[in-house]
Formats: structure tokens, C-alpha cells, sequence
């Protein structure tokens, strides 16, 4: 499965998202309706879906989905393990 689908699929999944509206250049938190905790979530579901370490302060640069998929595709190139 390509990292972007396996990315859409546990959006999809853990934040009731409409698959239709997550598109690289959509706003990420306003399509996913991200609060503060969300982010929180959104970590625990990336490390254990991908087994990567994520930051919850490397959010705050992410705007877009693309960003998104940029960010865990060069973390999962690190291969920092979570």
C-alpha cells in the first residue's frame, strides 16, 4: 500500500474524515476538524500505524495534507523508530 493511502486509510478511520475531502492541498486541520488533542491523537495513530517517532510540536508546520505526507515520508526514510 503507498504511504499516502495507508495515511488516508487510518485518517479515514480514527478521525471520521470524508475520504473525498482529504486531497494534498486541503487545509489539514480544518478538514480533519483537528483540535489541541486531536494532534495528541493524531501522534499515537502515525507511531503505531508507521512504527515512527513523531514530535506533537512538528505539527504546528503543517498545513496542508501534502505537508503532512512530506513530514511521515521523510520521517519513515529516517527511520527513527517510535
Amino acid at each position: 500500500m503507498e504511504i499516502v493511502d495507508k495515511i488516508n486509510h487510518f485518517l479515514v478511520e480514527e478521525f471520521e474524515a470524508d475520504p473525498s475531502l482529504i486531497k494534498p492541498e486541503a487545509n489539514l486541520k480544518e478538514t480533519l476538524d483537528l483540535d489541541s488533542l486531536d494532534y495528541i491523537d493524531m501522534v499515537v495513530v502515525i507511531e503505531s500505524n508507521l512504527g515512527i517517532k513523531v514530535d506533537p510540536d512538528d505539527f504546528v508546520d503543517m498545513v496542508t495534507f501534502q505537508d503532512f505526507y512530506d513530514y511521515v515520508a521523510k520521517r519513515l526514510h529516517s527511520k527513527e523508530p517510535a
